[in-house]
This record gives structure tokens, C-alpha cells and sequence, in this order.
């Protein structure tokens, strides 16, 4: 079983990727205080865990009842990272923006940025695989690697300066804003191969 456990926990390691989410939290959370970034990391891990956890027992339960397929959820999710993206790389600040810093927890951290399509996708693959338990155990592992990074965000950051932070920070936004196009274009080929 360990080797299961490892096998499974590798692929979804990388479908998580926890370093390339630590440029996008640092981003958002910019101007905030240390006790608003911890609230927001608890809120995100937590909205994570519930999504990737209920996802396992009841995802494809869940899609086939509302007719959703993984096509139109990667596309739901690209489009959300994109317009996210878009915004930050027009120079607006989390200030001034319309919603709360609370409302960054469960959208977008906690999904799709921890726990997407690509998450979800390999869910459903390792389950077939290796059943419920072992993927459980990869998922669970898996965001608490997460957790870690990103309360360490701030020690993570300060290494490569302040500058050095924006400037990887707005990268990564057009990397991201790249991830939505993907994601968009990867659920609509999805979509029309179900269609035909």
C-alpha cells in the first residue's frame, strides 16, 4: 500500500504544483496583514479540502446529476483565472477591488488555484486506479504540503526581495492568464469530442 501511496501522491503533487501557487497567493494577499493571510490560508486549505474530499466520494455522481461535464468545469475555471489575471495585470490592487480579502479564500485559492480541474481530473484517474483510500491519503498529503508553503509565504518572498516579488508576482500572472487560455481551450475539445 505505500507504494500505491507514493505512486498516487507524485501525480497529484504536480497537479497541485504548491511552488507555483506561491507567487499567485503572495499577489493577492499584498498589503495584507500577517493575521489576514493566515485567516485566508485556513479559509482556502479548508475550501480545498471539503471540494477534493467530497470530490472522491461524490464527483462523478455530482457531474452526472447536474449534466456537467470535466470539460465545462475546466472551462469555468480557465475563464475565472483569466479574468483574475487580467485584472491584476492592469494594475488594480486588492484596495480596490469590489470584494472582501476574506472572499479570495475560497475563490480563487482554494479552487481552482489549489484545487482545479487538473486536481479534480487526476481525483477521478487515481481513484479508478487505486481506490479511495490511497487517493485520500494523496490529496490529504498533499494540501498540507500546501499549507506549509504558504504560511512560509512571507520568509519565502523576503528572499527574493520585495521588487523581485512583483516582478515574479506579475509573471506569474501572465502565466496564469496563459493556464485559463489552456484550461478554456482543453475544456472546449473536451466539449466537442463529447458532442460528437
Amino acid at each position: 500500500m505505500i507504494n500505491d501511496i507514493l505512486l498516487a501522491f507524485i501525480p497529484m503533487f504536480f497537479a497541485m504544483d504548491s511552488l507555483g501557487v506561491l507567487p499567485i497567493f503572495a499577489g493577492l494577499t499584498q498589503g495584507l496583514t500577517s493575521f489576514e493571510k493566515r485567516k485566508i490560508i485556513v479559509q482556502s486549505i479548508l475550501t480545498a479540502t471539503v471540494l477534493a474530499i467530497s470530490f472522491i466520494f461524490l464527483g462523478q455522481v455530482i457531474f452526472n446529476f447536474l449534466g456537467i461535464s470535466m470539460g465545462d468545469f475546466m472551462i469555468a475555471g480557465g475563464l475565472i483565472l483569466f479574468c483574475l489575471s487580467m485584472v491584476d495585470l492592469m494594475g488594480q490592487t486588492l484596495r480596490t477591488r469590489k470584494f472582501k480579502p476574506m472572499d479570495l479564500a475560497a475563490v480563487p485559492i482554494g479552487t481552482p488555484l489549489i484545487v482545479g480541474p487538473a486536481v479534480l481530473t487526476m481525483a477521478l484517474m487515481l481513484m479508478n486506479q487505486y481506490g479511495w483510500a490511497v487517493t485520500l491519503i494523496a490529496v490529504l498529503a498533499n494540501l498540507i504540503i500546501i499549507a506549509v508553503v504558504l504560511l512560509s509565504a512571507d520568509k519565502l518572498i523576503r528572499l527574493i526581495g520585495i521588487s523581485g516579488a512583483r516582478a515574479l508576482s506579475k509573471v506569474m500572472y501572465l502565466l496564469l492568464a496563459a493556464i485559463g487560455v489552456m484550461m478554456v481551450r482543453k475544456g472546449i475539445i473536451l466539449v466537442m469530442m463529447m458532442i460528437k
